[in-house]
């Protein structure tokens, strides 16, 4: 390794990974000037340039990318190795990479690796709240909460909640307009859209008693994030599709109504694995810790049950 030490290379990760000096060194707790001479020094040590910089940006090189598939690799064997040394240990430890949607993140996930941190404080967590799907290899994410399939093969899937997402709207829309009977008649209405991690835009695919139906629908207002739509639907907007444990409250409220209740598109809640990570103690501890508190306490998911 050429005197090449452990924290050099998790400096050099966190680089590569953010493509910035300034963001590695708020992540680490370091200062900006150490990371830059830690990446100096290991330039020198391997007779490489790692990164090619300008006044704007910070661009790993070809010669870095093949050093930081490799760093990272060793990076995990080491942690891997650690971990599996001290499985016995009741308490884990070490950085744990969690990442999830925007809802599930602030209303339920957050507050549980709260309790997660207090339970475990030799854990350094950080949750990363994502619009739209992530490589969870290349982005280091050791759990990602998401809702509906896993399609990729080297992920492994941990359903924590049986769960569908439904249609609803306000009682202000259903008074000026009258209330879809079919699938079909969502066309001639305003639905609110956003695009979810697995959801096809302006495509909504619904489970009924003719089978599986899909429809386009319009609306003219929408957005990415699924916090606008949902209030653009409690002011009378429009017809929303949600998940069930997303709009429970408002609905015994009665500030949602369900539109075609019979109809719905599977959305179960998924706690998901890469192969290699899912060896680790201290990712099966910290699943094992959210999945309890997601289906059970105060910040668990109202849904069909698991």
């Amino acid at each position: 390794m050429n005197n090449i030490e452990f924290s050099d290379l998790r400096i050099f990760c966190c680089v590569a990974r953010l493509s910035s000096f300034v963001g590695a060194a708020q992540e680490l707790g370091i200062s900006p000037a150490f990371v830059s001479k830690k990446i100096a020094g290991l330039e020198q040590r391997l007779g490489v340039t790692l990164f090619n910089r300008t006044t704007r940006r910070v661009r790993i090189s070809t010669q870095g990318e093949v050093a930081y598939s490799r760093a990272r690799q060793i990076l995990e064997d080491i942690e891997r190795m650690s971990d599996e040394m001290s499985s016995t240990k009741v308490e884990p430890s070490g950085r744990l990479h969690v990442s999830t949607s925007l809802r599930l993140g602030r209303n339920h996930v957050s507050p549980i690796l709260s309790r997660l941190g207090k339970q475990f404080p030799k854990l350094e967590i950080w949750l990363e709240l994502v619009n739209t799907g992530m490589d969870m290899i290349d982005e280091g994410i050791d759990i990602d909460i998401r809702v509906g399939e896993v399609n990729e093969p080297h992920l492994i899937a941990h359903r924590i909640v049986k769960s569908e997402r439904i249609l609803c709207a306000a009682p202000s829309y259903l008074e000026n307009r009258q209330a879809p009977s079919s699938v079909s008649e969502l066309a001639q209405h305003d639905c609110l859209l956003f695009k979810g991690r697995d959801q096809a835009f302006g495509v909504w695919r619904l489970n009924g008693p003719n089978g599986m139906e899909s429809i386009k629908v319009t609306g003219r207002i929408g957005s990415n994030h699924s916090d606008i739509t949902r209030g653009l639907a409690l002011d009378g907007h429009g017809i929303i599709m949600l998940s069930d444990w997303d709009v429970a409250d408002d609905l015994n409220a009665g500030h949602f109504v369900r539109v075609l209740p019979q109809h719905s598109q599977t959305a179960d809640v998924m706690a998901v694995t890469s192969g290699r990570s899912a060896t680790s103690a201290k990712v099966r501890k910290s699943m094992e810790f959210l999945i309890d508190g997601l289906r059970l306490g105060p910040f668990a998911l109202k849904s069909q049950g698991y």
